[in-house]
């Protein structure tokens, strides 16, 4: 086994990337990008709603946002596509430049956009925010693959799982900077000083996490798995039509290979957030209303945790904690069990989860917490080995297109829906989410199922198989 810090030469001559090139890249990347992205996720829980739906009821407002939250995820296939098309035709290296120039630029814009109360602006700003929204989705589709690939196959021999924990740490460190950072904001300002400005500070801020990531980037070296498709003249001229011609399996397989991990980690983020903070009082509800001068609805009233905004953020932070930690374990054990193998006893850990869901997010704040803890901790076992098992069910000639299809249509199945179903079945419960854990464990068995029938990955050829 090679114990080399960086990879093969690369045919062209140039050096090759070295171990902490590959590791920063591949981590600030998503980091960045996971960052931006739940920034969005977190204002359109506490921000949105207001400012943008101002004549729309409490639980409309909040539909509303997650529904412009959700279409990131409609977008997310078509960046698949796009930037798919360019990694496996021109590169790694632009594509990954590329993907983060645009979701950062998106999200340096979204903080400048005025609230629809704005004369002018009552239609206006809503519609630029969804055009935003739809560019962050569209930049995510190709950053999350470039990285993986990046990770991967750079990747000494048999350390592929280890190596593709390095993107998958980003999720849980751009989530945990966001949210500490709306948490400063929130203790720092006033609710008015928040509302009016302070929101903005995260998306105007991520243009600087950008500047950095664009200057590690375009240090890169191409990865020798492509210079070798290229030296081979098996550059895919279509490489979304070569996928779906050859690979076609592969990809149902990866979409639903990764259907558990998306409902599970929104469920546990923007759905909790909206259920951990919704009061639990019929008079703090009724009074809330009669603040902002809005009509109150008893029979509607659907009572959640009442858990302070403040406090259920830290609390999510903590779970996020062993979110990275369990991140960083399950690369070993994947390498070591099998991908396969260890993803099953995985899910199936979440499939138990969510036939106890009701039992943690009901009683109060400690069972919350608890449930939090499991449900993140779950999270990272399930998310450190797709960075591996995705890239290795496709040639390395449309690996980026096929990985990055798979990952996104699985947000669109996943992800997007998630919160949307929730919150609706914890309405229809009047304030239970039993039904909320089910839905969660009808993800799992499917991911079951597509594990069951997909071969054992670890062991493929990687760096020259190519498709027809």
């Amino acid at each position: 086994m090679s114990t080399s810090p960086a990879v093969t030469q690369p045919a062209s001559g140039k050096s090759a990337n070295t171990r902490g090139r590959v590791i920063f890249s591949s981590l600030i990347g998503t980091t960045i990008e996971f960052f931006d992205f739940y920034a969005y996720a977190t204002a359109s829980v506490l921000v949105f709603p207001k400012l943008f739906f101002p004549n729309a009821s409490d639980i409309n407002a909040i539909l509303s946002s997650f529904a412009i939250f959700g279409v990131a995820f409609i977008a997310r296939p078509v960046g698949s596509v796009l930037f798919g098309h360019f990694g496996d035709r021109l590169g790694r290296k632009g594509t990954l430049v590329a993907s983060l120039l645009t979701m950062g630029l998106a999200t340096f814009f979204i903080g400048l956009l005025p609230p629809a109360t704005t004369a002018g602006w009552l239609v206006l700003a809503p519609l630029l925010l969804v055009v935003l929204r739809f560019c962050q989705g569209l930049a995510l589709g190709g950053e999350w693959s470039g990285a993986a690939l990046l990770a991967t196959e750079n990747a000494p021999a048999n350390k592929r799982a280890v190596w593709g924990t390095f993107p998958q740490l980003g999720a849980p460190i751009g989530f945990i900077l966001a949210n500490v950072l709306f948490v400063v904001l929130n203790m720092t300002m006033t609710p008015e000083q928040f509302m009016a400005y302070g929101w903005r500070i995260p998306f105007l801020a991520s243009i600087v996490m950008v500047a950095v990531g664009l200057y590690v980037r375009l240090k890169l070296v191409e990865s020798a798995s492509f210079q070798k498709v290229v030296q081979e003249d098996k550059v895919a001229k279509l490489p979304l039509a070569a996928t779906f011609k050859h690979h076609w399996r592969a990809v149902v397989a990866g979409t639903f290979i990764m259907l558990a991990t998306y409902v599970l980690f929104y469920l546990t983020t923007s759905f909790t957030l909206t259920y951990g903070t919704a009061t639990n009082s019929v008079e703090a509800a009724r009074a809330a209303a009669e603040k902002a001068g809005k009509p109150f609805n008893e029979a509607a009233f659907v009572p959640g945790l009442g858990i302070d905004r403040s406090e259920f953020l830290w609390m999510l932070i903590l779970g996020v904690v062993f979110f990275g930690i369990f991140t960083a374990v399950s690369g070993p054990l994947a390498e070591k069990y099998g991908r396969r193998k260890f993803l099953l006893w995985v899910t199936s850990g979440i499939l138990v989860f969510g036939l106890t869901w009701g039992l943690m997010f009901g009683p109060g704040k400690g069972a919350a917490l608890v449930g939090l803890i499991v449900g993140f901790t779950l999270m990272g076992l399930t998310f450190g080995p797709m960075a591996a098992i995705l890239p290795e069910l496709f040639p390395a000639n449309v690996r980026y297109t096929g990985s990055a299809v798979a990952y996104n249509l699985s947000s669109v199945i996943g992800a997007a829906p998630a919160s949307f179903v929730a919150i609706a079945l914890w309405q229809a419960g009047k304030g239970s989410t039993v039904w909320v854990g089910v839905y969660l464990a009808v993800a799992a068995v499917l991911t079951i199922v597509a594990l069951l029938l997909t071969k054992e990955t670890r062991d493929r050829e990687f760096e020259a198989n190519v498709s027809a």
